[in-house]
């Protein structure tokens, strides 16, 4: 635990009587989405994000020094801490064993002003309940007082009341459950997800260990992650592929009252900014009052410095993108009560944690900026660079919009666009090829569908700023045709689609294309995925026939399932087609199975989706040679049967 963290943690007896009753639990399992942010993949993950989260506030506590993750053989998930264990005995108000009202009763849980708590994530105390409501059974087993309690349910009911089974020397609680295929559109967990999420809450805790392992069969992986340096570790991760502009990772900290804020920042010889902020080690992808006091008190202290040493003169400051051009930055509060925006917890908005965080910002950086001026200078030039682009940048909009007619409402010649005008009604396909965009264009219906074609390789915005952009022959029919800017000058108002597809091949030129096209989006037109804008088309790999009736599946486990069902109990042959890209299709099947509203599968793209893709990027498209070899040895094995 970091010397901050320890600051939090406050000695003391954690019984039934911390645990507060507030209503019972109903309605999950009749609105799971309304718990867990939707039933797709990204809730089921969300499951043991809750478990973690509750051993996380032991951590947070200053109880618990380690956590481990297993993905069972069998695909269900175990999470077990070394914290004091959850309450085993009689809980006041209810008469019942704490543990039995943490895991049956919505709004249990020590975080309701029982004193269990001062700081604390997850769902507001809903975490345990939701999980095993959700769950086809949960066994709950809890080290404490020398003794192991057990209590087993089944879909939020209990199935077996609490027993001791057993004697221990040790304290804490061991979780395993079993996700419900009754609620979810999967139950596969998928490693690499839950490992990123693992290493994100093990550099936000220092010196916490967690450790994650695979233990199915063909898939076994494992990792133990603990990070003595916290955040400043975390952003020399984050900045691993790109070239740093100054060795140290700047650090400042400090606290007022039960609230505290620690920030981390290097800058990198990159165009795009990367604030990564959480607020009770909840990441908030949409930031909020923590991410408006750093912004303030960064772009403040910069031009205070450059007018003091004269490298700014008269009235020429450096606005706050310019300052946080090539800036990697980490933010972590820790707060009572936090103050959510949103059911999915995106935005913080606690009012106070914006001035904290401004004062100790304010205060730490002007005084490091002093004590290394050499790292200020360096810091300066480069914002005052990014002035100067901008101004180029400018320019560059100004002719790409009379080149292109955009004051006129002129359109990119490879555009087809769509009849109707209100945007909420429009989508654009992106599609890979002309050849693709023939069948789509002929298949699509005119009056809401738009097809723009990509062809060959885009620019490599990892190191292209905004005027070159515009000027790119690739990017600018695309910002042409969505025609809501990019950068500060976005405006979400003049889009003039909601819906933008990506429709690329199931390969990895396919996989490329989507790539470069979310850091695009992400790094240019972040609006458009936060407000959900963006889609992934996933079109079928195989197309099954009997006679005249034809099936399609999106993988070979749905191939192969498909292909015995369209055999019933006969041995009639059935013709099985691998679809090796979209331009193989006729018009009729792209409609049919990638573009009809009432039969296409669309996957929405999330802020998570897009900054891995943009992290993906950086590492296969930045300067830095070891990264990109790791990556690519530890994922060529996922290209093996991928055609090309």
């Amino acid at each position: 635990m970091s010397e901050l963290e320890k600051t939090t943690a406050v000695e003391q007896e954690y019984g039934g009587s911390e645990i507060q009753v507030l209503e019972g639990l109903e309605a999950v399992r009749k609105r799971p989405g309304m718990y867990i942010g939707s039933t797709s993949s990204s809730g089921l993950h969300h499951l043991v994000y809750e478990i973690v989260d509750n051993s996380i506030d032991e951590a947070l506590a200053g109880y618990c020094t380690e956590i481990r993750v297993i993905i069972n053989a069998d695909g269900t998930i175990t999470v077990s801490d070394n914290g004091r264990g959850i309450p085993v005995d009689i809980q006041p108000q209810t008469g019942r064993p704490a543990l039995e009202v943490v895991f049956t009763v919505l709004h249990a849980g020590g975080k309701f002003g029982g004193g269990g708590y001062k700081v604390s994530g997850g769902l507001h105390g809903v975490g345990a309940s939701v999980v095993n409501a959700l769950s086809e059974w949960l066994t709950v087993q809890v080290h404490k007082n020398g003794k192991i309690h057990e209590m087993t349910f089944s879909r939020g009911n209990i199935v077996k009341e609490m027993e001791i089974v057993g004697d221990t020397d040790r304290t804490g609680t061991t979780v395993t459950f079993k996700p419900d295929g009754e609620m979810f559109d999967t139950v596969e967990y998928d490693y690499e997800t839950l490992h990123t999420r693992m290493r994100q809450q093990a550099f936000l805790n220092a010196g916490l260990r967690i450790s994650i392992e695979d233990k199915r069969v063909g898939r076994e992986e494992s990792d133990t992650m603990c990070y003595e340096g916290g955040i400043r570790e975390y952003v020399t991760y984050l900045n691993r592929s790109k070239t740093a502009l100054h060795s140290d990772v700047i650090y400042v900290s400090g606290s007022k009252g039960d609230s505290t804020a620690e920030i981390a920042l290097q800058y990198n010889d990159t165009y795009a900014e990367n604030i990564v902020s959480f607020a009770n080690d909840i990441r908030t992808p949409e930031g909020g009052m923590h991410e408006t006091g750093f912004k303030a008190a960064l772009t403040r202290v910069l031009n205070a410095y450059g007018i003091k040493y004269g490298m700014i003169k008269g009235d020429d400051k450096v606005s706050g993108e310019d300052c946080r051009e090539g800036i990697t930055a980490v933010i972590s509060v820790k707060l009572t009560e936090a103050q959510f925006e949103g059911q999915t917890k995106a935005k913080l908005g606690n009012a106070h944690i914006r001035t904290l965080v401004d004062n100790i910002l304010s205060d730490q950086l002007a005084v490091y900026l002093e004590e290394h001026p050499v790292v200020a200078r360096t810091i300066l030039d480069k914002a005052l660079t990014a002035n100067r682009a901008r101004e180029a940048a400018r320019k560059a909009r100004e002719n790409a919009r009379r080149k292109t007619g955009l004051e006129s409402g002129g359109m990119p010649d490879k555009l087809k666009d769509c009849n109707e005008k209100d945007p909420a009604l429009c989508e654009i396909y992106i599609v890979e090829g002309d050849s693709a965009a023939g069948s789509a264009n002929q298949g699509r219906d005119s009056r809401f569908q738009a097809i723009l074609p990509m062809w060959g390789k885009m620019l490599n915005v990892e190191k292209a700023r905004v005027d070159r952009i515009y000027n790119n022959d690739k990017l600018s029919p695309l910002i042409s045709a969505l025609g809501g800017g990019i950068g500060e000058d976005f405006d979400i108002n003049r889009l003039r689609y909601h819906k933008i597809i990506i429709m690329s091949d199931a390969d990895v030129d396919g996989a490329h294309i989507r790539t470069l096209l979310l850091t695009f989006f992400f790094r240019y037109m972040r609006p458009l995925i936060e407000h959900g804008f963006v889609y992934s088309a996933v079109p079928p790999l195989y197309k099954l026939s009997r006679g005249k009736t034809t099936r399609v599946a999106y993988s070979d486990e749905e191939r192969d399932r498909v292909s015995v069902e369209l055999r019933g109990e006969s041995n009639v042959k059935i013709e099985i087609q691998r679809y090796k890209g979209l331009g193989e299709m006729n018009k009729d099947e792209l409609w049919e199975t990638t573009m009809d509203p009432e039969r296409r599968t669309l996957r929405r793209i999330t802020l998570d989706d897009a900054s891995r893709a943009d992290e993906i990027f950086t590492v296969l498209m930045g300067e830095q040679v070891e990264p990109r070899k790791e990556w690519i040895e530890k994922n060529a094995k996922y290209a093996v049967n991928i055609d090309i």
